[in-house]
């Protein structure tokens, strides 16, 4: 058993007693690679901090219901990937442009990326994006969080095979949407 798996449980079972301190650990130690996945997942920033913090109010409203014997990084990320879906959701049925996000993009270009590189990280972040959001969320838990699939299999709420499908799919997917960059 890992470390940090043993602090994890060990600030949970803080958590639970009552010594509400053992909070600031547990988002010190998850809070960046939580807004990354939720980045990723949503595709904005704010909303994807927004959806960290929230996260984490959940995880604080439902610390007696966390598993002594738990995974706490799969319950974590399985809390913000329903509320990455919620939103999703949400969004769908309220579309709207953020004309201020699209425009602090553009202004934030870096310059030592070549166009090239910045064509590239655009296509590729593009083609995530326009996963279907089950396809999206398996790929994310599995490139950038390094999750098993047993573990996405919990916070999807499916099965393994079903996992392996996704990921399958997904990754077809990108390939076809990213064709040109892979064999120019």
């Amino acid at each position: 058993m890992s470390e940090a798996l043993d602090q994890d449980r060990a600030a949970m079972r803080c958590l639970v007693a009552g010594e509400d301190l053992a909070m600031n650990e547990l988002m010190d130690r998850w809070k960046t690679r939580l807004t990354s996945f939720l980045y990723r997942f949503t595709g904005n920033e704010s909303v994807a901090l927004d959806l960290a913090e929230e996260t984490f109010v959940r995880v604080y409203q439902n610390r007696e219901k966390f598993l002594p014997e738990g995974n706490f990084s799969s319950w974590l990320f399985g809390i913000a990937a329903n509320l990455g879906r919620n939103h999703l959701r949400w969004q769908r049925r309220h579309p709207s442009f953020p004309l201020a996000e699209a425009e602090e993009v553009l202004a934030s270009g870096n310059p030592r990326h070549s166009s090239e590189m910045r064509e590239l990280e655009s296509a590729v972040k593009t083609a995530i994006a326009l996963l279907p959001p089950k396809l999206r969320e398996t790929l994310l838990l599995t490139e950038y969080e390094n999750l098993s699939q047993a573990e996405i299999a919990t916070i999807a709420g499916c099965s393994v095979k079903a996992v392996e499908r996704r990921l399958s799919r997904s990754r077809e997917l990108l390939r076809k949407e990213l064709t040109r960059y892979l064999h120019p």
